[in-house]
């Protein structure tokens, strides 16, 4: 008799999801700018669960404070004081390129790895202590002008009137990070908050992106087109040439892999993925016991979707076999988790009662696609990317060469 596992699956997903999530290698912004140009603003309408208002605040200088939230990915570096005095700004950029010296020092884990310069749109204007600061900055690392609250053509003149500055930036973006209402039947759109996610995702280090994209809550398809490119290259690897077929009675063997695979998926949408919401969702594809996870689907539905299954060959799961199965069961949990992701950025979270019904008609279609299509077929979803808006400036990478 098999000896019961100590997790349920739900446990083990929840637990594997924290593991993942913790052994991410962090990403770290510095927030540069005078006070009130948006930058709170700005952090809660980028990163998940409002993260200006919800994260703890720690001082690290006089003038920088270090903005964080267990179990989210991200270390943010609030500066203040740019707008007083010409002393205090001196302390404050000698307190800044100290803290990007240090930090350095610490190893890449700890090291900063963009900034924000934020200054408001409205304003029309940039000091020339600000020019010298981005300049100095970006000798550092790589930096991204964010222009906040960016309305109409003056915005678009001041955005081409910096560009002609010629800074060593990364790119410069007009941004509106949350609806501005105008009147009661008139509003002006968020925008350019995707272009922001995008170019920054372009030039941080290829370490940093999974904990970025399991921390900003913007481009749900950056973190689907992720999660969809690690699970492919996660089930081709495990299930190679050399993958030993093993019979239908013993199913549960891949247990351990899927859950693995689950969670590092449920890790890259960084959504508050309850225990509610596991349970819904693994309820839709053979139970909630870890033996029976996928064995019990298995055996008792899976014959219909796989030819050749009701032989004696057919007793065995192959590797391509094992591969499909695998496939479409993270396949569908990245488009359910894409659903979820979506409602939880507008503040709506799915009807437990439907997600369960969803991912099952979602888990058994993609069954079925697998069955006709094509291995290099699994991850040909519409493409996710906007070409337009691609970065100008190679400017991190140019900058190493």
């Amino acid at each position: 008799m098999k000896k019961q596992a100590d997790f349920s699956v739900v446990e083990e997903i929840l637990h594997k999801t924290k593991e993942e999530v913790a052994n991410m290698h962090p990403i770290n912004i510095l927030l540069a700018g005078k006070t009130g140009v948006g930058k709170s603003t700005l952090i809660n309408n980028v990163f998940r669960e409002r993260l200006a208002a919800t994260g703890v605040g720690k001082p690290v200088t006089q003038h920088l404070r270090k903005i964080s939230k267990e179990h989210i990915p991200i270390v943010l570096y609030d500066t203040k004081g740019l707008e007083l005095k010409e002393e205090t700004q001196k302390t404050v950029k000698k307190e800044i390129f100290e803290t990007i010296k240090n930090r350095k020092e610490l190893g890449a884990k700890e090291a900063i790895h963009v900034a924000y310069y934020c200054i408001n749109a409205n304003s029309s204007r940039i000091e020339q202590m600000e020019i010298e600061m981005i300049r100095e900055l970006s000798a550092q690392i790589p930096v991204i002008i964010v222009l906040t609250q960016s309305m109409g053509k003056p915005a678009n003149e001041f955005k081409s009137y910096i560009e002609d500055l010629n800074l060593d930036v990364a790119s410069v973006i007009n941004i509106m990070a949350e609806d501005f209402q105008i009147t009661e039947e008139m509003a002006i759109p968020a925008f350019g908050l995707k272009e922001l996610i995008q170019t920054t995702f372009e030039i941080i280090p290829e370490e940093t992106k999974e904990a970025f994209n399991n921390a900003q809550q913007v481009d749900i398809a950056l973190k689907a087109k992720s999660a969809r490119n690690w699970a492919v290259k996660y089930i081709v690897s495990s299930f190679g040439i050399g993958f030993v077929p093993i019979p239908f009675s013993d199913a549960s063997l891949l247990v351990p892999m899927q859950i693995g695979l689950l969670a590092h998926i449920t890790a890259i949408f960084g959504i508050s993925m309850d225990k509610a919401t596991i349970t819904s969702l693994v309820a839709a594809i053979g139970g909630t016991g870890g033996a029976t996870f996928a064995g019990r689907y298995i055996v008792s539905n899976i014959v219909k979707f796989i030819p050749g299954a009701g032989t004696i060959a057919g007793g065995f799961i192959s590797g391509t076999t094992a591969s499909m199965v695998t496939t479409a069961l993270a396949m569908s949990y990245i488009e359910v988790l894409t659903i979820i992701a979506k409602g939880e950025k507008d503040g709506k979270y799915p009807d437990l009662k439907n997600i369960e019904v969803l991912m099952r008609e979602k888990f058994e279609e993609r069954l079925k696609r697998g069955g006709k299509g094509k291995q290099g077929n699994i991850s040909s979803d519409t493409p996710l990317e906007d070409p337009k808006q691609k970065t100008k400036k190679k400017w991190w990478h140019r900058k190493k060469e």
